[in-house]
């Protein structure tokens, strides 16, 4: 299977705290890839060079044998949500698909008929006339996922996806994320959530202090060998 992301030496550091380094990492295409650690492992710091929202200290990435730094061409087919500083407050939701939309040819019909059929996600205050930044945390992160999915990108990167929303829309999302994996989309995603992590990922990297000391295939004693790692 080909590889859609290589991360070769990577390195971030601040001053001397260096926060992150991956010697060598593949990520095959069609995988579910669930990142866990606690916080300040250097989950966030891994996506966020991934999607060369900050630079490496040292090494580099490459998507499709391409490096993220060199070309814009791996945003035509990725999809990402890490924070709702990826929307835009001043606009309301509807208009904000609507943008994201029209970077990829989508229509106005388009866009309203995306949201029908995700309506389970409970999307009604969507089209509301407030403003994003008047939504809950909850709808906000809704939102940012819905845009994340709105290409129909090969390849997702999400941030914490099941924070802030309430039961159902977790378990809408759940299954939303799998049926994405099973029909060929490659997922990357962190999370404190293990049993989620272990629910639905077919890989799990475990980090602690900015590198991965577990690569694992997931099975029925996952969580519980995870759960004993943390609160060891």
């Amino acid at each position: 299977m080909t590889n859609i992301l290589d991360l070769i030496g990577l390195q971030k550091a601040y001053g001397k705290n260096i926060v992150l380094f991956v010697e060598s990492l593949a990520i095959r295409e069609k995988e579910f890839v669930g990142i866990v650690g606690n916080n300040g492992a250097g989950k966030t710091t891994m996506l966020s060079l991934i999607l060369d929202l900050i630079k490496p200290t040292k090494g580099f990435i490459k998507s499709k044998t391409r490096l993220v730094s060199n070309t814009e061409d791996w945003k035509k087919y990725t999809g990402s949500y890490l924070n709702e500083n990826f929307l835009i407050p001043f606009l309301t939701p509807i208009e904000f698909l609507e943008f994201i939309g029209s970077l990829y040819g989508k229509t106005s019909k388009d866009i309203y008929k995306f949201l029908e059929d995700n309506s389970s996600f409970n999307t009604k205050e969507f089209y509301t006339k407030k403003y994003i930044r008047e939504l809950s945390s909850g709808n906000k992160t809704k939102l940012g996922l819905l845009a994340s999915i709105i290409s129909d990108p090969e390849m997702l990167i999400l941030d914490e996806p099941f924070l802030n929303l309430d039961p159902s829309s977790q378990s809408w999302l759940k299954t939303k994320l799998k049926n994405l994996n099973e029909n060929g989309v490659t997922i990357l995603l962190s999370s404190h959530d293990l049993k989620h992590v272990t629910e639905i990922c077919t890989r799990i990297l475990l980090l602690e202090n900015g590198i991965i000391i577990k690569d694992l295939c997931p099975n029925n004693d996952t969580l519980v060998k995870l759960e004993n790692y943390f609160h060891a």
